[in-house]
């Protein structure tokens, strides 16, 4: 099994956040990790800090609770500089109604454009065209309805939107980090 494999999921994270009394949803936290790790390679310390700030706490409950913590960053970390260009937004699964899900992908929205808005346009000043498109599409999503009906059509449609949050995300990263991951031809493909 891959480390990738072994990043903890929505259902657990949202579990060890109520554990420290926070109903805050960890997608909007795995938002922020993923741009914070594309911007300015946040770091364990920092991460930890940042996440007990979001939960209201001053530190983790336990060893346990700060390990998971902990490897959720660098399993996003793996994730985001593997060359399978794996990565996959931290958001609410098929259990959850896709009303549900809607609101995790808009919260993990939320975050990551938090960090990229707190950077200023000095980093953007580089992108390529497709990453500044991908990043303004975002802003849409930022703001996008959640209240679903559960459909075959709205199912199809979050899909791509998150599959969209997905590879903005790894544009990101691989633009901020060339190189990393080692991608067949550099230049992504336009759909």
């Amino acid at each position: 099994m891959s480390p990738i494999d072994d990043r903890p999921d929505f259902s657990t994270l949202a579990d060890l956040f109520l554990s420290h009394g926070s109903m805050q949803s960890p997608a909007f936290l795995d938002g922020r990790l993923c741009a914070e790790l594309a911007l300015h390679d946040l770091g364990a310390e920092a991460w930890l800090e940042e996440v007990c700030q979001g939960l209201g706490v001053e530190q983790p409950r336990d060893r346990e609770s700060a390990e998971a913590l902990l490897a959720w960053r660098r399993q996003t970390l793996e994730a985001l500089a593997d060359s399978g260009l794996n990565y996959e937004p931290l958001l609410p699964d098929d259990l959850f109604s896709l009303a549900e899900r809607a609101r995790g992908l808009q919260e993990w929205t939320l975050g990551f454009l938090e960090v990229i808005e707190a950077a200023g346009d000095g980093p953007r000043q580089g992108w390529s065209q497709a990453l500044r498109e991908a990043i303004d599409d975002l802003e849409a999503l930022g703001a996008m309805e959640t209240d679903l009906e559960e459909s075959a059509e709205n199912e199809n449609d979050l899909f791509a939107l998150t599959e969209h949050a997905r590879m903005a995300a790894m544009l990101l990263y691989t633009e901020q980090h060339p190189g990393q991951p080692q991608v067949e031809n550099g230049e992504p493909t336009r759909h």
